[in-house]
């Protein structure tokens, strides 16, 4: 994040003795990115957080293509993927490519005995369903119905959920996610204009320190492959920390959303960014006011993205039969628009209960094996 943040305690100059009652030295560990030109934090543990004491089992959740290059939309029923107990088992790939890994879960385990990291991308969780505390070493988040919970690479973290009936849509990113420059000054503040500011972000609030040694397991991802990591010391070991790599929140309803007289393009809507893709927030908005005004989208051609919008709630205006969880592929070199009826239905409207996220990458999408089994296949034929 492009603020500054602090929790617990810490020394007042970086690298220099730090030292616990009993005259042990605290484990000083700079968390960054883009080797050392990026992001990062300091964390101070209890404990060395590089005592591993095991690498034992291993799993390749590597996507596999059934549509490696796709030119047809394409529609998945995302709530047709099945509730499953293990919280990354439940994880299901859909779309991807080398730079992003779109996925859809449905967690019905409150916990897991075990922590993650993510070695290869940060991650954005887009709750759809559910509430709970996302637990991290740099303090918890609480999180419910509409957060996006942003997780830096390298993170170790466990999501406790308060039921059984969760829903989640998550983006993985191989490259570091941001909040978009354009809303931001050149000291990284957020511009008067932006459509949210520092104030709507919750960085972790609670710290959670353990004192403890033992065998604790996490679950590590790296080049697609999650190991069974048995950590020596308990991973929640941190005493303090300050800096700028550090995971928040950010509910889509605290997105402000910009408007004119004229339909305005899907940058309006811009929430996140990376070097490869971009997550867009659809949110309730006042329409269009211009009185000759139509407010549904124009016909456009994606000439450089995929665009992929995951439908969230209420009545997308530009879309015929679309229910929540649904996931539309338009993909690069074809036009897209209104299906037949919604430019006409959508004269005269004065506003849109709307909500959806949007991914737009740069590089075209492959469609899993998963994806196709929940796929509508006549879905490009419904311009007709």
């Amino acid at each position: 994040m492009p603020f500054y943040h602090k929790l617990g305690k810490f020394p007042s100059k970086r690298h220099t003795i730090y030292r616990k009652e009993n005259g042990e030295l605290y484990s000083e560990e700079l968390f960054g990115t883009i080797g050392f030109d990026g992001m990062s934090s300091i964390m101070y543990h209890v404990h060395r957080p590089t005592i591993v004491k095991d690498i034992g089992a291993e799993k390749d959740v590597n996507p596999i293509a059934a549509i490696s290059k796709n030119v047809r939309a394409q529609r998945l029923r995302g709530f047709e993927v099945d509730p499953t107990a293990d919280q990354l088992e439940a994880r299901v790939p859909v779309l991807f490519n080398n730079d992003v890994s779109i996925q859809l879960a449905s967690p019905t385990n409150k916990t897991e005995d075990y922590f993650y990291k993510n070695g290869d991308a940060d991650e954005v969780i887009f709750v759809h369903k559910g509430s709970g505390k996302l637990r991290t070493q740099m303090g918890n988040i609480d999180f419910k119905y509409g957060d996006y919970l942003v997780i830096p690479r390298g993170m170790i973290y466990k999501m406790d959920f308060d039921g059984s009936e969760n829903r989640l849509f998550i983006t993985e990113s191989n490259s570091p996610v941001y909040t978009p420059k354009k809303y931001r000054n050149w000291f990284g503040q957020h511009l008067e204009h932006s459509p949210f500011c520092e104030r709507d972000l919750r960085p972790p609030a609670e710290l959670e320190t353990h004192d403890e040694l033992g065998d604790f397991l996490v679950k590590v991802k790296r080049e697609g492959i999650i190991y069974d990591f048995t950590y020596g010391a308990h991973p929640f070991g941190v005493v303090g920390w300050d800096g700028y790599n550090f995971p928040y929140a950010f509910s889509i309803h605290e997105f402000e959303p910009i408007t004119g007289r004229v339909h305005l393009p899907p940058p309006i809507h811009q929430t996140f960014e990376t070097d490869t893709f971009v997550i867009c927030s659809f949110c309730p908005r006042l329409y269009d006011y211009h009185p000759q005004s139509i407010p549904a989208p124009y016909n456009h051609s994606n000439i450089d993205s995929d665009e992929v919008l995951y439908y969230v709630d209420g009545d997308f205006m530009s879309r015929n039969d679309i229910a929540p969880g649904h996931i539309t592929l338009h993909p690069a070199g074809t036009p897209h628009g209104p299906h037949p009826g919604a430019a006409e239905r959508s004269i005269g409207k004065t506003e849109t209960e709307e909500l959806a996220v949007m991914v737009d990458t740069f590089k075209p999408l492959k469609v899993t094996e998963q994806a196709m089994k929940i796929a509508d296949n006549d879905y490009f034929k419904s311009w007709m």
